[in-house]
């Protein structure tokens, strides 16, 4: 699908520098909580997208749940979610987060969805109501969630802010240029006004944002995408190294080596960011909680707690 000169791209099968390599081998926990999963019929972003980090996390008890998942009635290219079939949103799926939060001593909990645009409200009603429910289950718990752009509905992206989450998080993705490319039916000034929106709709509440890098990006134009989300306020940053989940993906142009990662993460504090994650291996929600804390502290997480 995807065909470019042989020097400008990274196939997927090419051997990985050790930068991107992951040793970590499961470990009891990681059986346990795969098991808990299942039994609660839940999805997560982590195995559904790929992610090179799920030992890691697993073994620490650690998950991103998907929402109103696991298909996708977008064609981001590159993105490994499912595509279809598109099914009804499961009623009974809050409460079963809801009650996985519980069981497993969450303290910190990060959600996320597919997007949903064959929905009126893009979902945001099934994403209140698990809000609601994981507060009503576990007082006090902090909540990040990564959200869609709701197709630009404000008052859908309204009652989810009015749900009380600590943390509203929607990915940038990758510069303007690379949107017809990259995020077909997405748009990028749709997606900085909904964090505008989010930040101006709850000043207590922390915006996040993040970018995939590798996929033809300049310097440049990941500088005026930073300016552009600190203009709206964003405050939490997270910058990873793109990898294509297949060969029928975009394909990867370039692997950022970590010198890169932490200029950029310098940089990025420098316009000013409170927290910044910035390594080849980092994904949107890797060590959310960290990120939060490093940003605000355990002062104001222990305040969420109380």
């Amino acid at each position: 699908m995807y065909k470019t000169k042989k020097e400008e791209t990274v196939g997927v099968s090419a051997q990985k520098p050790a930068w991107l390599r992951t040793r970590i081998r499961p470990q009891d926990h990681y059986v346990n909580f795969i098991g808990e999963l299942k039994n609660s019929s839940l999805h997560t972003v982590c195995a559904e997208a790929h992610c090179p980090n799920q030992p890691d996390c697993f073994n620490r008890g650690i998950a991103t749940f998907l929402l109103l998942g696991p298909y996708c009635t977008r064609n981001c290219t590159f993105c490994a979610v499912r595509k279809d079939p598109i099914l009804l949103p499961d009623p009974d799926e809050p409460e079963r987060i809801a009650s996985a939060v519980s069981q497993m001593g969450i303290k910190y909990c990060v959600i996320t969805m597919v997007t949903r645009d064959d929905l009126p409200d893009g979902g945001a009603d099934h994403i209140v109501r698990t809000i609601e429910k994981i507060h009503e289950k576990c007082p006090g718990i902090g909540v990040e969630i990564l959200i869609s752009d709701l197709n630009g509905d404000w008052d859908a992206l309204r009652s989810v802010v009015s749900s009380g989450p600590e943390v509203l998080n929607h990915n940038i993705e990758t510069v303007p240029r690379l949107y017809r490319k990259i995020r077909p039916q997405a748009n990028y000034l749709r997606s900085i006004r909904l964090l505008n929106h989010a930040a101006s709709q709850a000043p207590s509440l922390v915006t996040k944002s993040g970018l995939m890098l590798g996929l033809g990006e300049t310097k440049g134009e990941i500088r005026n995408t930073l300016e552009n989300l600190r203009e709206v306020g964003c405050q939490l940053l997270t910058l990873g190294q793109y990898l294509a989940p297949s060969n029928e993906h975009y394909p990867v142009i370039r692997l950022v080596p970590p010198e890169e990662f932490e200029n950029l993460e310098a940089e990025a504090l420098s316009l000013g960011f409170s927290g910044v994650a910035s390594a080849p291996l980092v994904r949107s929600s890797y060590r959310a909680e960290w990120l939060y804390q490093k940003a605000y502290g355990k002062h104001r997480l222990s305040m969420i707690s109380k």
